[in-house]
This record gives C-alpha cells, sequence and structure tokens, in this order.
C-alpha cells in the first residue's frame, strides 16, 4: 500500500520504518529540518534498538522517504497515519493545534475518487477522530467546494502501544491491534496494511528475531471512540500498577517487609501478573502523565471525579520526593555536597528525557545547593541539548560519578549499572551512601561490600 506518516518522532518514524520493511510505500511528513535531513541520510534521529540498521535498509531501498509537503505525501496515499505531538495543556487537556494541522493538510491534499483511511496514531482525547473528520473536510471542501465522500473516506483510531526501547518489537509482534473505525471497509483496508503483522507472515529482519512461540495476533475491532479508550484505559491502568507497588512499599518499610519479595509474590497471582509491578522512583515518560492528566479532565468535564486515577498521580509525585528525602536522610545538610547520579533518561533502553524522575530529583537537589555529577550510557547528548539550565557535571563513565561524591543515587536502571562492582562504588565514593531509586542493587551485597543502602520499601 501507499502509506503517509504526519510526524516522524517515536511513534511515527518507527511505525513508517516497520510497514517499509513489510514491503509498503512510506512517505513521511516532518517539519524540522534537522530530523529530514537525518532520516534522508539513513540516521535515526532518537535512540531506539534497531532502528539504526532497519532504517537505512529501508532509506537504501526506496521504501521510505521523508518531505515537509504534506500534499505530496497524502495524494497517492491509501492510508495516512497522524503521530505527531500531542503535548499537555496547564489544565491537563490535550493541545491538538499539531493533529489540527495535520488534518488540515490531509484535507487540503486528498483528491476525489480514491479510497483512503486517515489514522489517528497519536494519543488524542476521547472523539477527537470526529474533531479530526471535521478538519479534514472542511480543508477539502475548501479546496474541492464540496464535502469529501463517505464512502471514500474514513477516519480511525488505530492506537499505538509501543514501549520505548523496544518500539521496533513491539510494532513487529505486538500484544494485540486495535482497529477503531465506523466503517467496516475501513476496517478491512487496515486489515490489509498489517496482514503480515496479524498473520505473523514475514521474514523477520535480522536486528528484530521473531519470539519463540509467536503466533498470529489478536485483532480488537471497535468504533472509533472505544478505540481512543482503550488507549488511555491501558495507560491508566499500568500507572496505577507501577503506583500501586510504590504505596506498597511504603507500607513494607514500616512494617519491615521487602517489597521486592512481596510483588514476587502477588505477581505470580495470574489475575495479577508480574509486569509494572516494580517499586521506585516513579513512572515518567511522554506517555503516562500526559495521558492520565486527560483522562482526569475529560471525565471531569462530564462530572465525574476519577479519585483512583487522581491517587496514582498524587503517589507518583511523593515517589521523587522521596528520594530527595532519602538524600537529606543520609546526608543531612545538602547544600555544596557532591552527589553522583545514576541514570537520566525515564527508563533504560531510550535517551528520552520527557519527564524523566531523575531530572526532577536533580533540580530539587540543586535547588538545595548540591553539587551534581550524573552518567547515563545514551541520555546525556540530550539532557545537555535539552536542558542547558541545569547544573550538571557529565561524567565519561559510571564510576568516574562517583570522584568525590558523597552519595550515589540511582534512578535509571540500566543493567550497566549491575554490572559495576560494589567494591569499586564505594571505593570512589568519599561516603558510603546509596540511594537505590529502582532497587537495582541487592542490598546485602551492597551491606557487604560496605555500603549504606537504602532502596525502595525494603
Amino acid at each position: 500500500m501507499q502509506v503517509a506518516v504526519f510526524g516522524a518522532g517515536y511513534v511515527g518514524l518507527v511505525t513508517g520504518a516497520v510497514l517499509a520493511e513489510l514491503g509498503h510505500q512510506v512517505r513521511l511528513v516532518e517539519v524540522d529540518p534537522e530530523k529530514i535531513a537525518a532520516i534522508a541520510a539513513g540516521r535515526p534521529p532518537i535512540y531506539e534498538a534497531g532502528l539504526d540498521t532497519l532504517l537505512p535498509r529501508v532509506v537504501r531501498d526506496g521504501r521510505l522517504s521523508i518531505t515537509a509537503d504534506g500534499a505530496r505525501a497524502v495524494a497517492p496515499a491509501d492510508v495516512t497515519f497522524i503521530a505527531v505531538g500531542t503535548p499537555p495543556l496547564a489544565n491537563g487537556d490535550a493541545d491538538l493545534r499539531f493533529v489540527r494541522q495535520a488534518a488540515e493538510a490531509i484535507g487540503a491534499g486528498m483528491e476525489p475518487g480514491r479510497r483512503r483511511v486517515v489514522v489517528n496514531k497519536a494519543t488524542v482525547p476521547i472523539g477527537s477522530a470526529n474533531l479530526v473528520e471535521v478538519w479534514i473536510s472542511e480543508a477539502y471542501r475548501r479546496r474541492w467546494g464540496r464535502e469529501p465522500d463517505p464512502e471514500w473516506f474514513a477516519v480511525a483510531s488505530n492506537p499505538e502501544f509501543l514501549r520505548e526501547g523496544t518500539a521496533v518489537f513491539d510494532t513487529l509482534y505486538p500484544d494485540r491491534l486495535v482497529l477503531g473505525a465506523d466503517q467496516p471497509w475501513a476496517v478491512e483496508m487496515l486489515r490489509a496494511l498489517y496482514d503480515p503483522i496479524i498473520r505473523q507472515a514475514f521474514e523477520p529482519p535480522p536486528e528484530c528475531p521473531r519470539p519463540e512461540g509467536q503466533g498470529p495476533v489478536p485483532v480488537v475491532e471497535s468504533d472509533r471512540i472505544s478505540a481512543e479508550m482503550i488507549k488511555y484505559a491501558a495507560n491508566a491502568f499500568l500507572a496505577t500498577k507501577i503506583s500501586f507497588a510504590n504505596e506498597m512499599a511504603a507500607i513494607c518499610e514500616r512494617v519491615g517487609a521487602d517489597v521486592v519479595q512481596v510483588m514476587a509474590g502477588i505477581g505470580l497471582d495470574q489475575r495479577i501478573g508480574p509486569r509494572f509491578l516494580n517499586a521506585g522512583a516513579g513512572w515518567g515518560g511522554s506517555c503516562f502523565g500526559k495521558d492520565l492528566a486527560a483522562l482526569i479532565f475529560t471525565a471531569r468535564e462530564y462530572g465525574y471525579e476519577p479519585r483512583i486515577l487522581e491517587a496514582t498521580v498524587a503517589v507518583n509525585r511523593d515517589q521523587r520526593r522521596l528520594i530527595v528525602a532519602r538524600v537529606q536522610e543520609a546526608l543531612k545538610t545538602v547544600k555544596g555536597r557532591r552527589i553522583a547520579v545514576w541514570g537520566l533518561s525515564f527508563k533504560p533502553g531510550t535517551d528520552d528525557l520527557r519527564d524523566a524522575p531523575a531530572l526532577t530529583v536533580i533540580r530539587e537537589l540543586v535547588r538545595l545547593g548540591a553539587r551534581i555529577a550524573a552518567y547515563d550510557p545514551i541520555a546525556m547528548t540530550n539532557a545537555a541539548r535539552q536542558h542547558p539550565e541545569l547544573e550538571i557535571r557529565y561524567a565519561p563513565d559510571a564510576l568516574s560519578a562517583l570522584e568525590g561524591a558523597e552519595a550515589l543515587v540511582i534512578m535509571t536502571e540500566w543493567d550497566e549499572f549491575r554490572r559495576v562492582p560494589l567494591a569499586e562504588v564505594r571505593q570512589r565514593l568519599a561516603q558510603p551512601y546509596v540511594i537505590d531509586g529502582r532497587n537495582l542493587l541487592d542490598p546485602a551485597a551492597a551491606k557487604a561490600a560496605g555500603l549504606w543502602y537504602r532502596g525502595i520499601g525494603r
């Protein structure tokens, strides 16, 4: 199929590259000249496992191209994805201006007589498919003087469920596909687009082998509004599981239990499952906070107070404060102290700093007068470029960050940190304090190495 994708960020770029790998002809639409130049040369502007070899291959083979000209991409497209950013507004609602710009460009670029589906891939507030349909129709009418034929044009919702760091894998081998459309023919077009993934009838790319036992992918067909709600409900539930684990951690500390053992015990219950039960510094990233805020805003618009979701957000906010309190507990006065921070990205496997708990903690420690030395395997370049206001010394490696530091704070659970010998950690630190915001280390091993160790819920 001919595919257009508006937005070449984490979702749009990965979606476009994978669809191109599966044999579709993909045109990305992007306004950032730096991104355009990088992608046209086959260089991913983001870090994502497998993308560094997948992208240059589909660009070189002519299956993926990028342009700033939306009309040029839309005119031949069978399926057009909207995968632009939807940043949160101050009141929690989502800012849809980029979605509207994309929709209007699509309406102006569409030509009559060609059946096409426009897909909301970005996470948008409930009912946004209706808005996108209106915006596209208005732009189409301005160009052609009439409404688009409903038999030849449909807006659908196909939410993404990609985890940063494993987005290529998640696109090729998803848990499920959600296809939300009010016209049956639109669902069939999307089924045809995704047919190789649904049936797992493709040759796995070398950078992302098919997992053993992978079978056909379940497909959920729904109306548009239900598809939009599925995305919000999924993220809200995952965020709630993490906040639940952190609330249990607070109780564990008070009664003398170990939250790691407790979560392992309840995670074996098939009704609960083991994933997203890691207590720590809390969740971050571009999705959970924004999506919870939008869902809370929507609920209040309709006169409902979502108390569980509000508590989920409050517990997560408190976890970041807890890390700072642990530093104060260890050092008493923070002013003038050297503190090492391991990890900047909101999770391992990505260089994404959006709503990263590490940045919140660093800002507060700097405000209190601390001097910070930080190390992250991937995200330091982004941190220096995106946050020049932060007073951070970036270290060349994990051990170098510890030189002269009076405490180590672990904020991202990179595997690299697990492999650092604890005896060397103790040797480099001026004082033995370790605040483990991800429960990465073994408390007994840390104690045996002479470290004063504080995890979360342990």
